[in-house]
């Protein structure tokens, strides 16, 4: 059969089934409006009854305080209430009309009449209270005449709400029944409909039409989002659906092409522009230590895949050294000679891994990753070593080995210009005979301490005896060779309690910030003793004793700490002039 006639009597059926369907609701709804209206009578009756009883009860209530108390007020809402009956009663004869039974009408008939009686019976006794027949009023309302009467008027309430409530349960029944037979053929015609719809969508259009098309149409939404880990299945079709699926699988193709090229762009360009940061803060290092910082935290960020460390060269020396490292290296030593990694030897990147053909750095002690040496050079000079390691089967690219070459090169220039730095900030602080610091520094010092107005200082200017004789008898070398040894007492007494400075000539300044006088002498003496106990010798030859006198002053106990080297110089003098190898303070004589 065709799939138009198939269709066409689909339609047909449904029309039929349809209406049936609608027809059937329409049925249940009024069945059910029905049953509304029996259950909202029932409830009126009930509410009516019941509210007469009370009303009856309350005006009974309120005749019988006025006849004891007197009390106007209780007259008043006897009246009210009597008004309240009245309106009830108009609507019970409304409703009497609409759907009360007979015996149902006679009820309230008898409830009306009772309702009267006890009225009248009420009314008389208090025109006998009014006419000041108290007892008679009272015998009245509490007589068994109104007993009965109210007693009647109860039963007559209840009968008239049980009649009330089994007469609409049936009608509820009835119409409820109603409503449920009509409302299952409604459902079951509605469950033919959805059948005749499912059979013509299932046999007619789902197999060869809406699911080929929901499956491509998934695809294609996926596409759209660039989500292209979405396989496109191929069925096999030579229809227009199976060239359809064959023109999405290319345009699948070419959008994972696409996105590679695309993620390799982007993190090409976000490694420059990693490097180009780097290089930048590298350049701006004023330390090794802040060097090290820079490289561990940019090298991370760049090369994610790879571990490694910062090695630096020691200055006049062969032993390589890890100044920094990141993301944990576990191959490498961090301290060995020049002379364990052939990238060195070689002055070119040397790459090793365990299965690889070439060798293997004596300082690599793991053979599990792969591993990259990078000499840091620069104007033809070793001065480090960037270790980089990778997992095998995640080694460097051709790519990523350029990018490190050029890191590298960066990194060696940038240590190359902070060892110099370094050395021409001690070429500039140090003097160059005996290693202490000179006087520049001594003014620096001493101008940090001026600012500091809670320090305290203890200060010696020292000179050493008749040096010139030294330089006489022995030569200018000699000399020298004197002062070295002076100065090395001198820094190997002071370390750690102050700081020694070449002041000039044959003359010597220490600095003790916060010691006392007391302190300063102990210091001086131990000096003394030091240089004078210690032989000199020169070229094989032992020189003459060698004395120092020495000068003392402090701050701010004696004076202040901008005049502390002129009154520490005016001690030295006069130790000098009290025979040498002695120390004075603040041209006090002390005899040793």
């Amino acid at each position: 059969m065709r799939l138009s006639t198939i269709t066409h009597l689909a339609y047909a059926v449904t029309l039929v089934l349809t209406a049936i369907s609608a027809s059937t609701f329409i049925l249940s709804a009024r069945s059910a409006s029905q049953e509304r209206t029996a259950i909202q009578q029932h409830l009126e009756l009930d509410d009516l009854a019941e509210e007469l009883a009370v009303i009856a009860e309350s005006r009974t209530d309120e005749a019988r305080l006025y006849v004891m108390r007197g009390d106007e007020q209780h007259l008043a809402r006897f009246y009210v209430d009597d008004d309240q009956e009245g309106h009830l009663e108009g609507s019970i004869a409304k409703l009497s009309s609409l759907g009360l039974s007979p015996e149902e009408k006679t009820m309230f008939d008898r409830i009306r009449n009772a309702a009267d009686a006890i009225d009248a019976i009420e009314k008389e006794a208090i025109s006998a209270y009014r006419a000041g027949r108290q007892n008679d009023a009272q015998q009245t309302l509490f007589g068994d005449e109104h007993y009965r009467l109210h007693t009647e008027l109860l039963k007559q309430v209840e009968a008239v709400r049980a009649s009330v409530t089994a007469r609409s349960q049936v009608a509820v029944d009835a119409a409820k029944a109603r409503s449920d037979f009509f409302g299952n053929i409604a459902k079951s015609m509605l469950v033919l409909t959805a059948l005749m719809f499912l059979a013509v969508l299932y046999f007619v259009l789902s197999r060869r039409v809406a699911l080929p098309l929901i499956r491509m149409s998934n695809v294609v939404t996926r596409l759209a989002r660039q989500d292209y880990d979405v396989e496109v299945l191929d069925d096999g079709r030579r229809d227009e659906i199976g060239e359809m699926n064959h023109a999405i699988q290319i345009f699948r193709n070419n959008g994972l092409e696409r996105e590679r090229l695309d993620a390799e762009r982007r993190k090409d360009q976000r490694m420059k522009d990693l490097m180009l940061q780097m290089m930048h803060r590298v350049q701006a290092c004023q330390n090794q230590e802040e060097l090290s910082d820079v490289v561990s935290r940019f090298m991370p960020q760049i090369f994610p895949d790879a571990a490694g460390h910062l090695f630096i060269l020691k200055e006049q020396g062969s032993t390589l050294h890890s100044l920094g490292q990141w993301s944990d290296p576990a191959a490498s030593e961090l301290h060995f000679s020049i002379d364990d990694c052939w990238a060195l030897r070689r002055g070119r990147p040397h790459f090793s891994e365990p299965d690889g053909d070439d060798v293997i750095c004596h300082h690599i002690h793991m053979a599990e990753n792969s591993n990259l040496c990078i000499p840091l050079t620069a104007l033809g000079e070793i001065v480090g070593l960037l270790y980089l390691e990778t997992s095998v089967h995640n080694h460097a690219s051709p790519a990523d080995r350029l990018y490190f070459e050029l890191l590298a090169e960066n990194v060696g220039l940038a240590v190359a210009n902070l060892q110099l730095r370094q050395r021409l900030v001690g070429m500039a602080k140090r003097d160059a005979l005996t290693g202490l610091m000179n006087r520049r520094s001594l003014d620096e010092a001493l101008n940090r301490l001026v600012e500091d107005p809670g320090a305290s200082l203890a200060c010696l200017m020292i000179d050493i005896d008749h040096f010139k004789r030294f330089n006489d008898q022995f030569g200018h070398d000699a000399g020298d060779a004197v002062m070295q040894y002076v100065a090395r007492i001198l820094s190997e007494v002071v370390t750690g309690k102050g700081d020694v400075f070449r002041f000039g000539g044959e003359e010597f300044t220490v600095l003790l910030p916060g010691l006392t006088a007391e302190d300063a002498e102990k210091i001086a003496e131990q000096l003394r003793q030091s240089v004078e106990s210690s032989p000199v010798s020169y070229r094989g030859r032992l020189l003459d004793p060698v004395t120092i006198s020495l000068g003392i002053s402090t701050s701010p106990q004696a004076g202040t700490i901008s005049t502390v080297l002129e009154r520490a110089d005016r001690a030295l003098l006069s130790a000098k002039r009290n025979g040498r190898n002695r120390w004075i303070q603040d041209g006090t004589l002390d005899q040793q």
